[in-house]
């Protein structure tokens, strides 16, 4: 069992799987959200979505900082990874604009008082202005707010999404074959609308990552902070504090990186789609599941060779250096630097990197699909391959 499994976290989610397998799947099976017939307006070429998603055990870390510091905006970064959360998968099937989000946040009154949710509130209404700039148009609807104190430890930040799009500029994935290459964004750096340096961590493998990376103090300082029937050995098993400069990074701290906000391709993607929309093959989102994400959304059996993925940013070194983890598990678990991926011909791949490069984001084509008989991914790295 992983140290990830053990910590009662799952990066394929198996049972949750298991669970919904029987659920009617949509429209398009392999389309990375589940897209339905217009019950909305009932106009035959349209779809309707409604997703959810929210910023998992990002939350915890965030909730330890501001006890600590005392400093509030964090929870700003929290409402950003919610959105993101939603608004990048809703990318992933084509869709960027006149979007309606709900919030939906449980919280622990005795912990987590009205400031806070003033923070969250305030920093879902300032990116969406962020966002407005580049004519993507999302409403806030408000949502539900509920206090269950016993149920919830600390809080937790979600948020749901819906959408109504033209059924002929969807992306099913279904159009991925061999041949394509794939185009990866980087997770990390600085984009141009981004107000600072972001770590590439994403909303997914907080569990490990706090537990790996923070020391004892954090178990006995706020006890609250995680599930007690966890097994003690897997318990903060770290050496470093929030505060602490970040190794290799002394302008920042180990608490910048790990509770960077997660980093939307929305600005990125409303472009490729308006020009380039028939060169997307496929789109995925390296979320839970990390690198090997891509496994769940194949049409068809096809090989995905990666070879070619950008350096891991300091912060999954600082992870899998701390937990002295297997590069095969942080692959599963973690972006490793790349959050998107685009799957494509290859004479559409440069003018989807000279995009990115527009937004200061970092983009390469760090692999491609090969035909097959069998659905498989190959990873292949300076440290070897692996194989899933």
């Amino acid at each position: 069992m992983s140290l990830y499994q053990q910590r009662g976290a799952s990066a394929q989610k198996e049972e949750v799987h298991q669970a919904v397998r029987n659920l009617d799947q949509g429209l398009y099976p392999y389309a990375f959200c589940k897209i339905f017939p217009d019950v909305l307006g009932g106009e035959d070429n349209w779809v309707n979505v409604m997703h959810a998603d929210g910023a998992g055990t990002k939350t915890v870390l965030a909730y330890m900082y501001w006890k600590e510091t005392g400093d509030l905006s964090v929870w700003r970064g929290i409402a950003q990874d919610a959105i993101v959360m939603n608004l990048d998968d809703l990318l992933c099937a084509g869709i960027y604009d006149e979007i309606i989000f709900n919030s939906i946040i449980d919280r622990n009154k005795f912990r987590i008082p009205g400031t806070v949710l003033q923070e969250l509130i305030s920093g879902t209404a300032g990116f969406f202005e962020m966002l407005q700039q580049y004519d993507i148009n999302i409403k806030f609807l408000g949502g539900e707010t509920a206090d269950v104190g016993d149920v919830v430890r600390t809080i937790t930040v979600n948020g749901a999404m819906t959408a109504k799009w033209r059924k002929n500029q969807i992306v099913t994935n279904e159009k991925i074959r061999g041949g394509d290459v794939i185009v990866g964004l980087a997770s990390f750096g600085q984009a141009k609308y981004e107000p600072a340096y972001n770590s590439g961590i994403g909303s997914n493998g907080l569990t490990s990552a706090r537990h790996d990376v923070l020391s004892k103090k954090y178990a006995t300082n706020f006890p609250e902070s995680f599930d007690p029937d966890m097994d003690e050995k897997v318990r903060y098993v770290g050496k470093y504090n929030l505060t602490d400069p970040m190794p290799g990074d002394e302008e920042r701290t180990v608490a910048h990186h790990l509770l960077s906000p997660t980093r939307t391709y929305a600005p990125i993607m409303k472009e490729v789609f308006e020009y380039l929309f028939e060169g997307v093959h496929g789109l995925i989102h390296c979320s839970g599941g990390g690198q090997t994400k891509c496994l769940k959304y194949l049409p068809k059996p096809v090989r995905i060779v990666k070879d070619n993925l950008f350096k891991a940013p300091p912060v999954f070194d600082l992870i899998r250096e701390s937990g002295n983890s297997e590069y095969a598990e942080m692959y599963q678990v973690f972006n490793m630097g790349c959050r998107l991926e685009i799957y494509c011909p290859s004479e559409y791949a440069r003018e989807i990197i000279s995009i990115a490069a527009k937004y200061g984001v970092e983009a390469a084509i760090i692999g491609r699909v090969e035909f097959s008989d069998k659905r498989e991914l190959i990873i292949d790295d300076p440290y070897g391959t692996y194989r899933y």
